[in-house]
């Protein structure tokens, strides 16, 4: 009977041991534009609406002072913000939408949680979390997406593989402008002013009720004054590593 526990023991174990080489193997790429060949330098936005609402603050604030940015839709965000989609798509030189999964789903293949949220955990599921995302955005209307961006900006090696070949560029970034729309106004603003030429910004457009909101057109506002450039994904070339983009 001893024998057996100590085998079970050492089973069990083993099993803690790959699962934690698993979650090891996460990564977060990173991702830049092409600088500037002359003036302030030049940045590239991109806003994640994962679900919930809209931040009006922030759209209002990017058609004012036409401002582009790359947003990257759910298919849940996109059910639930019709008025918004309408506006992004009255203004096509501003606003490019992407790929950000169906149900915002970390596109990771083994059974896991990050940040609090249970991965896709199969193959197959990080596919269909793939292709719903840009079945969703297709009923808009949308011209098919070319990046993607999976719920928390992590991802498995194995997956990142799958989704280059589906077509997909992989939307990394250089600075996180909100944490996660969870940091303060404040901080949100100076992080995102603090861009250099040749970033990519992530921020969140879906929690109006957060002060990160407030920061980041605060930081936008910033950058512009300063006389930096906004530019879309698709009008500049991205280089992110872990092969998200080559």
């Amino acid at each position: 009977m001893r024998l057996l526990q100590r085998h079970l023991c050492m089973i069990a174990m083993s099993l803690l041991a790959v699962s934690s080489a698993h979650a090891a193997t996460l990564v977060e790429p990173t991702l830049h534009i092409e600088p500037a060949a002359s003036g302030a330098g030049r940045v590239a936005l991109t806003l994640d609406a994962c679900d919930g609402q809209t931040d009006t603050r922030i759209l209002s604030a990017l058609v004012e002072n036409k401002i582009p940015a790359t947003i990257f839709v759910t298919g849940i965000w996109l059910k639930r913000n019709a008025a918004a989609v309408e506006i992004m798509q009255a203004h096509p030189d501003l606003f490019e939408l992407e790929n950000h999964g169906g149900r915002h789903i970390p596109a990771v293949d083994t059974p896991q949680k990050i940040y609090g949220i249970k991965s896709a955990g199969s193959p197959e599921a990080v596919l269909a979390e793939v292709e719903s995302g840009a079945a969703a955005l297709a009923r808009t209307g949308e011209p098919a997406p070319k990046w993607f961006r999976g719920a928390t900006a992590e991802y498995s090696p194995s997956a990142i593989a799958m989704i280059r070949k589906l077509g997909f560029k992989i939307a990394g970034f250089s600075i996180n402008g909100d944490g996660g729309s969870l940091l303060g106004a404040k901080e949100t603003a100076k992080r995102i002013a603090a861009a250099k030429d040749g970033d990519v910004i992530i921020s969140h457009i879906n929690q109006p009720t957060h002060a990160a909101g407030e920061g980041v057109v605060q930081g936008l506002l910033a950058l512009k004054a300063k006389g930096m450039t906004f530019v879309r994904l698709d009008d500049a070339d991205g280089t992110g590593n872990h092969g998200t983009t080559d």
